[in-house]
């Protein structure tokens, strides 16, 4: 990945392996925006946005995306949304997405977003989505059980045994839909130009690792 290029960096992570901060870390330090779930999210409820309504936008200009954008005053860094806007619960207020429309939806989101900024996207299938996207590197970050375990109960103030039962229920849920979509596994090695192991390390060790890697 050359960083002198308009770039996009996606960081798929286990529960509990503290990947989504390295996201956050690794963008600040790059001076680039951070998207996550909860902004992707964010974008489809507040704006009702479903595949349709993103080829109408498509349809009209090819900057499709900047336009956007300024409809949503969606500026520098605003994938670090508020805590207010990330645990706000918008189900009663718009129709809820069916699972298949909402990939197709965040795929377009995703593709417009890293054809027009460079960018470090946590999550969301981006390892697939983006994969053809020429400046691409594509990053993985596992744990131990213990310690995700660990780092869950600790988060969310939680029993270990409580936390175990919520990293297995979210693996099997993320594997499931990732297979569905993409038709390939999110631990499959060869989806990632660098795969690390978070035990034993801190969010900010690891974002610096990855800085070193990029050189």
């Amino acid at each position: 990945m050359n960083k002198n290029e308009k770039f996009v960096i996606t960081i798929n992570r286990e529960l509990g392996s503290g990947g989504r901060t390295v996201g956050r870390l690794l963008a600040e330090k790059l001076g680039v925006p951070f998207y996550d779930k909860a902004l992707i999210q964010y974008l489809e409820e507040k704006f009702n946005l479903t595949s349709e309504e993103i080829e109408k936008l498509k349809g009209k200009k090819h900057s499709w995306w900047d336009d956007f954008k300024r409809v949503a005053s969606i500026g520098e860094g605003f994938g670090l949304i508020s805590s207010d806007i990330r645990n706000k619960n918008t189900s009663g207020e718009l129709e809820k997405l069916t699972t298949e429309d909402m990939f197709k939806v965040e795929s377009e989101l995703l593709r417009g977003i890293a054809e027009t900024e460079s960018c470090v996207i946590a999550g969301r299938s981006a390892f697939f989505i983006l994969q053809q996207h020429p400046n691409h590197l594509s990053i993985l970050i596992q744990a131990s059980a213990e310690c995700r375990v660990e780092r869950v109960a600790r988060k969310q103030n939680i029993t270990k045994e409580e936390a175990r039962k919520a990293i297995e229920r979210v693996d099997k849920m993320r594997e499931n839909y990732v297979k569905k979509y993409t038709g390939t596994s999110r631990y499959d090695t060869r989806n990632y130009q660098l795969v690390i192991a978070a035990d034993g390390k801190t969010e900010e060790e690891i974002a610096e690792m990855i800085m070193q890697y990029i050189g």
